[in-house]
């Protein structure tokens, strides 16, 4: 039984929406964050990584930069960019890229769900990335970037999103520079709010799709104020954090491909020998090769792509960790071959989003890497197997897009 429920969002006027939605923090550096903002003193950037509003070379984890970030976001409301809602809405939120549709529900889940497994984990977190996030919610008393969950269909919410969409006019309607069509409507009706609420209730279990850092630091925060408000009653915003729920059957994961510094001290010789052991082996030629089934690799080296197929034997089919691509690649060549045991931290592997295509991995190989392999997506149904089993996925393994667009939503936590 999971709780999701509406909440006042501090949201941009219409005429100013385009201008202040922005990618989220954590698919961009510094500099690359500054040149997306240039011209732009209302992109929520400056909220999100507010250290391109400091001196060039500020300590990113600079307490200057949390109080810059508190204020920018303070200032949104004060200069009339955004205005918090009346009443507590949920919202819908579609975005079109390439032609395909995913339309969540924003709304607040809660930190008891977190902790009590009714919202399911498939990644680790990382200590220092948390660490950040934990600062910039604290200073900011305000979730600013959206959690990307995902459930199983639920026939009530669809039906009441289909609906609301059908016979309302949305409130935000724009195209970022990259192609995704970006719909927002609210949902200011308290009779469909509390609909909702009671469908998402009979749904069993949400899973993070995406903001595992985000969501652990959202929930860590909560923990937090109730220690500084410990006759709390569980009604109070820091109980709850800002979140996006879609459906599973709109979602498409992309593939999260590899890069390798070296052969791991090998001849290619040497080096394709001992790949044969585990792999079939097929020369494509110089078109690169994407797979098309699961447990098959593109394999891109000197210049050439070939297609590895993984042996029987090699993997264990009713585990579903084991069973992954990513598992088969890391435990039948990364470690053995390459010698490289935890690719979170190994400065010679790398890790490149479907987004950026097979070309980038043959442009990586001509500038600083030596080989690359190309992977199959990991599933949605993958994901939610090993979260239900309440098992963790290997690093890099799921790639989504598009991106959740931070600003469009703010969750003030009092």
């Amino acid at each position: 039984m999971a709780v999701f429920k509406p909440f006042k969002a501090v949201r941009p006027l219409p005429e100013y929406a385009d201008r202040v939605a922005a990618l989220p923090y954590d698919v961009m550096n510094s500099k690359e964050a500054a040149e997306m903002a240039k011209g732009n003193p209302l992109s929520f950037l400056h909220v999100d990584k507010a250290e391109i509003d400091l001196p060039e070379g500020t300590d990113i984890y600079d307490e200057k930069v949390y109080l810059k970030a508190k204020e920018n976001l303070k200032n949104l409301e004060k200069n009339g960019i955004c205005k918090k809602e009346p009443v507590p809405c949920f919202y819908i939120y579609r975005q079109i890229m390439n032609g395909r549709s995913q339309t969540g529900i924003v709304g607040c889940a809660s930190i008891d769900d977190y902790i009590n497994n009714i919202i399911k984990k498939h990644e680790f977190t990382r200590a220092d990335k948390e660490a950040d996030r934990i600062r910039h919610v604290d200073y900011c008393n305000a979730n600013t970037g959206p959690i990307f969950l995902t459930y199983r269909s639920n026939d009530t919410v669809s039906n009441i999103v289909s609906t609301w969409k059908t016979t309302r006019k949305p409130v935000y309607d724009f195209v970022t520079e990259d192609g995704i069509g970006n719909t927002v409507w609210v949902i200011d009706d308290e009779k469909t709010n509390a609909a909702l609420a009671e469908a998402f209730a009979d749904t069993d279990y949400l899973y993070i799709a995406d903001g595992h850092h985000r969501c652990a630091s959202a929930v860590k925060v909560g923990l937090k104020r109730r220690e500084q408000f410990p006759d709390f009653d569980g009604t109070e915003e820091f109980n709850f954090f800002l979140a996006v729920a879609f459906p599973a059957d709109e979602l498409e994961i992309m593939d999260y491909n590899r890069v390798m510094k070296d052969l791991g001290g090998k001849t290619k010789e040497e080096f394709l020998t001992a790949m044969s052991e585990k792999f079939i082996i097929e020369e494509i030629g110089t078109e690169a090769y994407k797979p098309v089934a699961r447990h098959t690799f593109g394999m891109y080296l000197d210049k050439m792509w070939y297609k590895l197929t993984a042996k029987e034997g090699t993997y264990p089919e009713s585990d579903p960790v084991g069973s992954l691509d990513v598992s088969i690649l890391q435990n039948n060549c990364i470690t053995p071959v390459f010698g490289i045991t935890d690719p979170r931290t190994d400065k010679r592997i790398d890790f490149i989003g479907g987004i950026r295509g097979l070309g980038e991995l043959e442009k990586r190989c001509r500038e600083d890497m030596v080989i690359a392999f190309s992977m199959f997506p990991t599933s949605l149904d993958e994901l939610m197997a090993i979260a239900d089993a309440g098992e963790v996925m290997p690093p890099k393994s799921t790639w989504f897009e598009p991106k959740l667009l931070s600003g469009l939503f703010i969750h003030k936590l009092k």
